[in-house]
């Protein structure tokens, strides 16, 4: 018996992909350069240069008190651009002049238990608003059941944050990327292998119809001129990398004004995809790590009188699997951000506080070759992973305080944290006797991928771990495609791996009787013994029962697998 356990992977063609400034593409990659930890990026050119191709500075302090959730009881307007051909273009929120400071958080990486503290620091910090994706998969684990319950319940982080006195800007996809597994798209949308996703192809719309029916009721009563925070939504996510047709990002737009978003809806791209992710009547705005000299030339190349928002400003990265830890300067985020604030861009925060890649939710790149996203997605962000504060938490801080014409609020105190003695597992269960608590295998002439195992109402399994067996009579070669990786048993004794490097497998010969006597109905049907030259025993037909037969092995060196017959002597 030969088992193959597969780790979960994720399809080349759907991990989400580096957001490298230099290089944004989705699936097959046209490499970027590599990032690695703590280079020093190259200098920014000086304010007086930066005159050249960014707004007019501002020296101004800014007070947004009247501008909150709680305090903008009259609303009508909502979030909007104004441009008056004398100054810079800029936002507004009813109709008083607005600067986006934005911080990320996904609630689906944090425990709901710590929403409320991370929203208060993140309001201490001095941001004023939060924005976040939407996860489809996680939020249609099945084909039309949906969950919005325990850490899943966007409502109420979202009416959380306005509590708290944070506006918020959603990313409900459909795609999100995120670094999720299959960048947000549940895994049941693979099982049809005609449907082409994140394209007008007829079995993708009708998925995403369906979800939106569901999600976007919950959106409505939210917005701003609904009494809620939701001040913009985001349609998509950086299509302008991936591009596959030209009707998409259209359709997705009345998509959602046809449900009732009547809130400011935008775009995000990679400064030099702008141009391919565009949509009309859409607001364009950038991703980046960095200001250069012609960050915005393509921006502008779309849109010039409109205001200029960074909706992806890089404080750090993810990680992956057998990578180094990535870090950032602190400085430089603080330099950078001084930068926005002082010629008023508007900006968002990547992230704010990344979380925990909880479960099976995180994602893979494939940049040459299959890497997982590690389990933290600490992202050296402002907060750490755990919530706590970081030197990028004080300097900006300080730099908003510095700008601010009102005092920021206190800061919340950490979370305790404790260490315990360490521990011994005391009881095991081996795979093999696990197997008798499962639900019964499904049987195939041929191995069947995860996503389209009949189970779970025919939606497959999304993620998490197969055992594929198969009865085999002979030694040999197997051959797999295995992401992550596959652990491959032969009677229950793992004999090796399979990965991307190494898809090719020598399968042992079904180890052999040794030297004994076998015993059939109580004859002795005499001695075997490997080295030859008989290889086989002769079994009289008249001593066998027309039923049941008791076969007994007296085997003196090293037991065998199975017993073998044949019509044919081997002499």
């Amino acid at each position: 018996m030969v088992g193959i356990f597969f780790l979960p992977f994720i399809l080349s063609g759907f991990g989400p992909r580096f957001k490298q400034e230099e290089n944004l593409v989705f699936g097959k990659a046209h490499p970027p350069q590599p990032r690695v930890s703590a280079v020093p990026p190259r200098p920014l050119p000086s304010p007086l240069s930066l005159s050249t191709f960014f707004p007019s500075p501002t020296s101004s302090r800014f007070n947004w008190s009247h501008l909150t959730p709680l305090e903008l009881k009259n609303r009508s307007v909502g979030l909007g651009t104004e441009s008056t051909g004398q100054g810079n273009p800029h936002f507004t929120l009813e109709g008083h002049k607005f600067l986006i400071f934005g911080g990320s958080i996904h609630y689906f990486r944090v425990p709901r238990e710590y929403w409320r503290d991370r929203l208060l620091k993140l309001k201490a910090c001095g941001f004023n608003t939060v924005t976040t994706y939407v996860p489809w998969n996680l939020h249609e684990p099945e084909r039309g059941r949906f969950d919005f319950s325990g850490n899943l319940d966007l409502e109420a982080f979202v009416l959380m944050a306005s509590e708290i006195g944070l506006w918020v800007i959603l990313r409900p996809g459909p795609y999100i990327c995120s670094e999720i597994d299959l960048g947000g798209l549940p895994s049941w949308l693979l099982q049809d292998p005609r449907l082409l996703l994140r394209t007008t192809n007829k079995g993708f719309i009708e998925a995403v119809e369906k979800y939106f029916d569901h999600l976007i009721p919950r959106v409505i009563p939210l917005q701003y001129r609904q009494g809620g925070p939701v001040i913009a939504v985001q349609v998509e996510n950086e299509y302008g990398s991936f591009n596959k047709d030209k009707k998409y990002m259209p359709y997705l737009h009345k998509a959602l004004l046809r449900r009732g978003i009547v809130e400011l809806l935008l775009t995000s791209d990679s400064e030099k995809n702008v141009l391919s992710g565009h949509t009309k009547g859409v607001l364009a705005t950038i991703n980046l790590q960095k200001l250069h000299r012609n960050t915005f030339s393509q921006l502008h190349k779309v849109q010039r009188d409109k205001p200029l928002l960074i909706m992806e400003y890089w404080v750090g990265w993810f990680d992956r699997w057998g990578d180094k830890h990535h870090v950032t300067d602190a400085k430089e985020i603080e330099h950078t951000v001084s930068e926005f604030i002082k010629y008023e861009i508007s900006f968002n925060v990547y992230m704010f506080h990344g979380g925990t890649n909880f479960g099976f939710l995180n994602g893979a790149t494939n940049y040459g070759k299959h890497a997982g996203v590690v389990t933290s997605y600490d992202y050296d962000a402002v907060l750490t992973e755990a919530g706590d504060y970081t030197e990028k938490y004080f300097k900006l801080q300080k730099l908003f305080g510095s700008f601010s014409a009102i005092p920021l609020p206190q800061v919340p105190k950490l979370t305790p944290k404790a260490a315990y003695p360490p521990v011994r597992p005391s009881l095991f269960l081996p795979l093999w006797d696990a197997l008798a608590y499962l639900n019964e295998p499904v049987r195939s002439h041929q191995p069947v991928n995860m996503e389209n195992l009949p189970i779970n109402n025919g939606s497959g399994q999304s993620y998490g771990l197969v055992l594929y067996e198969k009865s085999i009579c002979s030694g040999g070669r197997l051959c797999a495609h295995a992401r992550d990786m596959a652990q491959v048993f032969l009677d229950e004794t793992m004999i090796g791996i399979l990965n991307e490097n190494n898809q090719n497998l020598h399968i042992p010969e079904l180890r052999n009787w040794n030297y004994g006597f076998v015993f059939i109905n109580g004859r002795n049907l005499g001695r075997y013994w490997n080295i030859g030259p008989q290889k086989t025993l002769y079994l009289p037909g008249a001593w066998l029962h027309p039923e049941d037969n008791e076969v007994i092995l007296f085997e003196k060196m090293v037991s065998g697998s199975d017993i073998e017959s044949t019509d044919k002597p081997m002499l």
